[in-house]
């Protein structure tokens, strides 16, 4: 259904993805909801925790959902809540769950209310499907990591040194938050935060620019390289949306826990 975002209708219908929720009171709760043209928006869902409620199942962490609301003084109010993709993958094992929310705690924090960002949130709809279903996440995670840098502007510098300009080559590399990109042999050592990266780390990174960045999930990685590529990626999102560690540790302890389909633990990764 179409999206409206004129403000003098009281009424708008609009899909959305479930970021966050929060309790108020005694049967309410208020919403973050990630929409492909009204940008974010918070909303009242009343009555909700009761069980009688008619938006409850529709409106559960990280699914898609089409809703009816209508203008509030402070908050916009949820009429009317619709499921359209449950992602029911995402609650087989905790580490999914723990997974999607820390992408949701990522869009959360690239993102401004009411600022539409309609490549942001297939991105996330791409990720949250493949997250439900595919047994390792760390392809997935890394590639809306790169892809939310690149949607914010800050597209990593791969193939040429940030602070020189020199073609990259085979040997001393490392990642520097400060410049946004791959040091040189020449100039490593020289920028706060730098990231040491293998020559292999460097091409992973580059395979989660490109279209078909799903072949890594079909390569065997080490849990070196791994840390690698995922302590570079996250000291870029750090430099520019503030503090993720948190979100980042509870899932990484998830999927430390649960092992996803007998994957070692730390299979993702976080930055320390």
């Amino acid at each position: 259904m179409a999206e409206t975002t004129n403000h003098r209708i009281r009424l708008y219908r609009t899909e959305a993805i479930v970021l966050r929720r929060r309790d108020l009171g005694e049967a309410d709760r208020i919403l973050t909801l990630f929409t492909p043209k009204a940008g974010k928006l918070r909303a009242i869902a009343k009555g909700i925790r009761r069980p009688q409620s008619r938006l409850a199942g529709h409106l559960d962490l990280f699914v898609r959902t089409q809703v009816l609301l209508a203008r509030g003084r402070e908050l916009d109010i949820v009429t009317q809540a619709q499921l359209v993709e449950p992602f029911t993958g995402l609650r087989r094992e905790p580490w999914r769950a723990g997974w999607a929310g820390y992408l949701a705690d990522l869009t959360d924090r690239a993102t401004a209310d009411e600022d539409p960002q309609p490549a942001l949130y297939d991105l996330l709809l791409e990720c949250l499907r493949l997250l439900a279903e595919l047994p390792d996440p760390f392809a997935v995670v890394r590639r809306f990591e790169m892809r939310l840098l690149v949607l914010l502007g800050y597209q990593p510098e791969l193939v040429a040194c940030p602070h020189c300009g020199k073609q990259l080559t085979p040997g001393r590399l490392a990642f520097a938050p400060d410049h946004g990109g791959i040091l040189c042999g020449e100039c490593v050592g020289h920028s706060a935060g730098e990231v040491p990266l293998s020559v292999g780390a460097v091409k992973a990174l580059r395979l989660l620019l490109a279209d078909h960045w799903q072949e890594l999930a079909r390569r065997p990685l080490s849990l070196a390289l791994r840390g690698q590529i995922t302590s570079a990626l996250q000291a870029a999102l750090q430099a520019h949306i503030g503090d993720i560690a948190a979100s980042a540790a509870v899932a990484t302890l998830l999927q430390e826990e649960g092992h996803g389909d007998g994957h070692p633990p730390s299979l993702a990764g976080t930055s320390r």
